[in-house]
């Protein structure tokens, strides 16, 4: 198998918060790697924009320095390290105020794309975007890419992308999710529309249910302020799982272009159904002898924010009606997974005597670790001694069936910044529909406020609050084992 790389045409992306952890830990090492691919074209730069006093050889020295860190093996490649770091340039810059503005546009080039990447807190977004009108740089080959979180309720995100549209049309506004950037999450439409097998069994005559699962090993550690102004409703179900969900349960769009698939994914937001009480579970990690609890970590004795969230929810269309999607995520918890499990319906009838037990089909979608897709199917157990039924997985792990070609697979970010420069926006959040998620999830937040409900606590390397469980039992199913 060999790799197509397709280049990109000549550009300036400019990252504002330049010299932030995230610019530091993704954006520049993803694109170093893309650089290495030859797939970033020799005229492109890159200016890093930000409030540090730094000159341009002073800001390459913070990024080799970063690279070293976190550039993992392709670090050791010194000559395109050297090239690629010639491509760099650097702004102070002001974002309040008049400050570096003049120097930003006399750098930029015309007759190339143009893309602002707004990697700083959402309160400066709106900001940016008028400076970036203001001084001429908000011109028809202009393209802004934000990062969550976009709002913190409906009100929020209204305004938000009122404010952007005052300066961009929402064909130049890129919303970026990191996890659509992830290859096993792109496999999802290509294992549902790419493949006969699947398709024809994709509804609620053959599935039983959904699990979307996103587990984490960590806690908040350092970012507990803010973590504890959102929790784990805003950080994560309203987007990533909301993502996910929309991608298994989507309608087949016309065609794989930007619009088309927004619009599917936007009617499945809308058909969502609300969220009653006893469908919910909240919790928060207690503190082990090693670690500390969620409260010690968000410094606040008396909080009352999820670090965990379990809920059921039901879409009401004609394909899933009747069938559960369970979602949860949470911190501290027993294994690093991100994963999607769609558990296919029992048989009617079992042909083969004396088996009692329940098989299930089950189709396990990995998104990280370990990327990959597994099929639960039954055989027959090997030896002697009749028919005995056992379940196994068909195993396809990206890294063992893909082989070299594995390692070369991008990540999220590296992806994301690629498409934006080519005006692909397939895998970016329209603005109509981070305001429908909003509508979905704003009813959930508000409920449990005004009835007071205080998360319950979970044990360090658990799987969640006991009554997560029983969400799933009540229906007399079972969540399947987070492992990494």
């Amino acid at each position: 198998m060999v790799s197509r790389v397709i280049p990109v045409e000549d550009f300036d992306l400019v990252i504002f918060g330049g010299t932030g952890d995230l610019a530091r830990r993704k954006i520049l090492p993803g694109l170093f790697r893309r650089f290495i691919s030859e797939q970033m074209p020799g005229e492109a730069r890159i200016i890093g924009a930000a409030r540090s006093d730094l000159d341009s050889d002073g800001y390459r020295k913070m990024i080799r320095d970063a690279i070293a860190e976190f550039g993992g093996d392709e670090k050791e490649n010194k000559d395109c390290l050297e090239r690629f770091l010639a491509q760099l340039d650097y702004v102070p810059i002001d974002a309040k105020g008049e400050g570096g503005w003049k120097e930003l546009a006399g750098l930029m080039r015309e007759g190339r794309v143009h893309a602002f990447y707004f990697s700083v807190a959402p309160s400066l977004f709106g900001d940016l975007a008028e400076r970036l009108h203001k001084h001429g740089l908000a011109h028809a080959d202009s393209r802004i890419v934000v990062e969550k979180p976009f709002g913190r309720d409906l009100a929020s995100a209204q305004e938000l992308n009122d404010t952007l549209a005052q300066h961009f049309d929402e064909s130049q506004i890129y919303r970026i999710d990191h996890y659509l950037g992830k290859e096993t999450v792109q496999n999802l439409m290509a294992v549902r529309f790419g493949n006969v097998l699947f398709e024809p069994l994709w509804n609620n005559h053959y599935v039983d249910h959904i699990q979307i699962t996103v587990a984490e090993t960590v806690g908040v550690g350092g970012r507990g302020a803010y973590y504890d102004r959102s929790g784990a409703m805003r950080d994560m179900v309203q987007n990533h799982l909301m993502q996910l969900l929309c991608l298994i349960a989507m309608e087949p769009p016309s065609r794989f272009e930007a619009d088309a698939v927004r619009d599917e994914k936007l009617k499945v937001i809308r058909a969502l159904e609300p969220v009653p009480p006893h469908h919910i579970v909240r919790g928060q990690y207690d503190a082990t002898a090693d670690t500390a609890s969620y409260r010690d970590d968000a410094e606040d004795p008396k909080s009352h924010t999820e670090s965990f969230i379990a809920l059921r929810t039901e879409i009401s269309n004609w394909r899933w009606a009747g069938v559960p999607f369970y979602l949860r995520t949470g911190k501290r918890l027993k294994a690093r997974a991100s994963e999607i499990a769609v558990v296919f319906k029992d048989l009617g009838h079992s042909i083969f005597e004396g088996d009692t037990a329940r098989h299930r089909n089950i189709l396990l979608i990995r998104l990280q670790p370990n990327e990959g897709i597994d099929l639960q199917v039954t055989i027959k157990e090997p030896g002697p001694g009749g028919m005995r039924l056992v379940d196994v997985p068909l195993d396809l792990t990206f890294a063992d069936a893909l082989g070299e070609e594995s390692e070369a697979i991008p990540d999220a970010y590296e992806r994301l910044i690629m498409d934006v420069i080519r005006g692909n926006q397939t895998l970016f959040m329209r603005g109509d529909e981070v305001e429908a998620a909003w509508r979905w999830t704003d009813p959930i937040i508000d409920g449990w406020k005004q009835r007071g409900d205080v998360p319950k606590t979970y044990t360090t390397g658990s799987a969640g609050p006991e009554d997560a469980l029983m969400l799933l039992h009540r229906d007399e199913r079972r969540w399947l084992d987070i492992r990494g």
